[in-house]
């Protein structure tokens, strides 16, 4: 028997020393894993050719998980410097495209394989070394900095899956077999479906804090529902079950695929699976690395769009009520056969963690009680979009990994794929994607009258993105204008009195909800917004798309109230197109974000960790001429800034030194003040009878 691929560890026990070493093996294992699947690309050339228009080429990824390690290790304290800030930088994110636009690639530079197999290999004795070294106690939690050594392992499991898939979208030319990732051989005809009947029951989800097991923030919290009886099919829909509907018309039959369905549709002009490859032999199925005859008994792999057709067009021959299961109705299944995790010392009793083969295999190879493949195989599209479970919290190194696709965009998938792992692999996870994307996913379908009832999303429930959600879009507050609105016309005013002339590009840097980088987009033809963090972005990509947003707000103890505002009675609708939201560090910026006729930071420099090396690089940002308008309370706090980084604010050679004065003594090089300072005041609101008030002073610098 093979060895095992390590199973996410227990973070629990008595002997830190074993756990260490346990740890060790499990991030060594990982890393040699992930850099293993590269190993089917066939030359260097396949690392920058883009497999598929949506996301970035692979030399990304390949850089993207080791870089992870290195920003998250900083954040939280694990390290103290960084390794290539310029690689750090192009490669922390990206990873889930914002629409179906092409990225722009044509300002990236992106370096040579070997020199990221160099990065790698710096990144992987610094991780090394972090394991072996750091004091830790047991349990770990979620609360502990040796939490988020988990966290890049588990990180760096996904992308080898997600890497895979985008290898198997890749031109043929560009991938080979390889002895490692070897795929199945068996196949057959399809198997005839049947329905099983489900029995009602109830279904409790999530997990509590001291679970000694790494999990996403979005697996904690409290879930439960009474799932009222169904039948779901024995298999998972086949490539043979599915050959019906594709050979019936379904890819040109409209009526089956509602508006989001049409509209990938016709973009990705698709008339069969992406995976299908027709030629004069007949149908054959693409792997990782090869063309086979196809396995008519193996899992059809479809995106969520694709599968919601295949179930309209199924409810239509059978007279039948077909549709994907929910979140609740798959682990009403996961229940009913009696399931359980993968083994730790066992091969897995699935096609899943792989422990068998680098591919799909027969739909009726695992056997589940009355089901098959419950589990593995390929992912199971659900109809419930991903939501917060009572209880949610957003883990503070990874503010993005969940929040963001709370937008009922992003559509659940169940189950595991023979190349999930570690987390991955187990039931409590809850991955989603976006419902034209493609993964190692399928689906089975079921049978019930039940109404889909999704649980609310859509209102932001996040505390701190709430408030700046009200900050930005509220109304004004004991009498103070709302300040992003106001410090947008200011800016815009400086520049009709001291800019270049060039309403061209604005960037809003620490654009936090928005709210400024829609007002300047009234004058100016481009503006990129820019925030640290990305559950403050999501808020005006929500903007931006849709026109709504709503939130809740706390009025006293657990009384709360909703709010909705929209770009139209904000007189912002006509703005949107015109605003683009990134992540982005102020301190460590992408190289292509320049050219811009004003930056816009308010209420930033007191909160970076190096407010010195942003100061000292703005002006490379922006075209001759210039204004960068700068505003700040001065609120210098060495939980944000150390001490050392300070702009000002302390005594130096006996005299107070004040911001301003460190402002003049750093910007001076650069550029000319302008305006003399200016006060001026916010309001942030934390509940009815308690605000924040505060005077943040601006300052106009144009670039010599």
């Amino acid at each position: 028997m093979k060895s095992l691929f390590p199973r996410t560890p227990f973070l629990a026990g008595s002997d830190v020393e074993a756990k260490r070493a346990e740890l060790l093996h499990y991030f060594h294992a990982t890393f040699d894993r992930y850099e293993s699947v590269f190993d089917v690309l066939s030359c260097d050339e396949a690392y920058y050719k883009k497999p598929i228009t949506l996301r970035h080429p692979l030399i990304f990824y390949f850089g993207h998980t080791a870089t992870f390690f290195i920003n998250k290790f900083l954040l939280a304290g694990l390290i103290d410097k960084r390794i290539d800030p310029r690689l750090e930088s192009m490669f922390a994110i990206g990873v889930d495209e914002m629409s179906w636009d092409d990225l722009d690639d044509a300002r990236y530079e992106w370096p040579t394989v070997a020199e990221v197999r160099a990065y790698r290999n710096k990144a992987r004795e610094v991780i090394d070394g972090v394991i072996r070294y750091t004091p830790f106690s047991l349990p770990i939690g979620w609360d502990d900095p040796f939490w988020v050594v988990l966290m890049g392992i588990e990180h760096d499991r996904i992308h080898l899956e997600t890497s895979s898939v985008l290898m198997r979208q890749h031109d043929l030319k560009y991938v080979k077999p390889h002895l490692n990732w070897q795929p199945c051989r068996d196949s057959g005809p399809a198997p005839t479906n049947t329905l099983v009947n489900i029995p009602s029951g109830r279904v409790v989800l999530g997990r509590d804090f001291t679970d000694p097991i790494y999990g996403w923030d979005n697996e904690y919290g409290h879930h439960q529902f009474e799932v009222p009886a169904f039948q779901a099919s024995g298999y998972l829909v086949s490539n043979g079950e599915f050959l019906e509907f594709v050979t019936a018309g379904g890819y040109t039959d409209d009526s089956l695929w509602g508006e989001e369905g049409l509209g990938w549709r016709r973009f990705a002009r698709a008339e069969f699976p992406t995976f299908w490859v027709p030629s004069a032999d007949g149908w054959k199925l693409r792997l990782l690395a090869e063309e086979v005859p196809m396995p008519w008994d193996w899992p059809v792999e479809t995106n969520c769009l694709e599968a919601r057709a295949f179930c309209r067009w199924k409810a239509r021959e059978t007279g039948q009520s077909v549709r994907l299961p929910t979140e609740d109705e798959w682990h009403r299944m996961y229940d009913h056969v009696h399931l359980s995790d993968v083994p730790h010392d066992a091969p897995a009793a699935a096609n899943l963690h792989l422990d068998h083969w680098a591919s799909s295999c027969p739909v009726n190879r695992f056997i589940h009680g009355d089901l098959a493949e419950v589990v593995g195989n390929v992912w199971q599209w659900c109809e419930t979009p991903t939501y917060p479970f009572d209880g949610f919290d957003v883990h503070p190194i990874y503010d993005d990994f969940t929040s963001p696709t709370f937008d009922e965009r992003h559509n659940i998938i169940k189950g595991g794929s023979w190349i999930a792992t570690g987390n991955e692999s187990r039931h409590a996870s809850r991955y989603a994607f976006r419902r034209h994307f493609f993964q190692h996913a399928g689906f089975r379908y079921v049978v019930t009258d039940t109404p889909v009832t999704n649980p609310v999303s859509a209102y932001e429930t996040d505390a701190m993105v709430s408030q700046y959600a009200e900050f930005h879009y509220g109304e004004t507050t004991l009498g103070v204008p709302n300040f992003p609105q106001a410090m947008a016309q200011l800016a815009i005013d400086f520049h009709r009195r001291h800019g270049n002339g060039s309403t061209g590009r604005a960037l809003d840097l620490g654009c936090a909800t928005g709210r400024a980088s829609f007002e300047l987009a009234k004058t100016f033809d481009k503006v990129i917004g820019i925030d640290f963090s990305a559950r403050f972005i999501q808020v005006g990509i929500r903007l931006a798309e849709t026109g709504a947003i709503r939130y809740m707000v706390p009025e006293e103890g657990e009384l709360v109230s909703y709010r909705e505002r929209r770009l139209d009675s904000l007189g912002l609708l006509e703005t949107a197109q015109r605003v683009e939201f990134w992540q982005g560090d102020a301190c460590n910026l992408k190289d292509i974000f320049g050219g811009f006729d004003l930056i816009l930071a308010a209420n930033l420099i007191d909160r970076l960790y190096a407010p010195r090396r942003f100061l000292d690089t703005v002006s490379d940002r922006l075209n001759s001429g210039g204004l960068l308008v700068l505003a700040s309370p001065y609120t210098w706090l060495e939980e944000y800034t150390k001490r050392s980084e300070w702009i000002g604010g302390f005594k130096r050679d006996g005299e107070s030194h004040t911001t301003l004065d460190g402002l003049k003594e750093i910007l001076g090089r650069n550029f000319v003040l302008v305006e003399a300072p200016l006060s001026v005041p916010f309001v942030i609101r934390e509940t009815r009878r308690k605000h924040q008030h505060t005077l943040s002073e601006v300052t106009v610098w144009k670039r010599k």
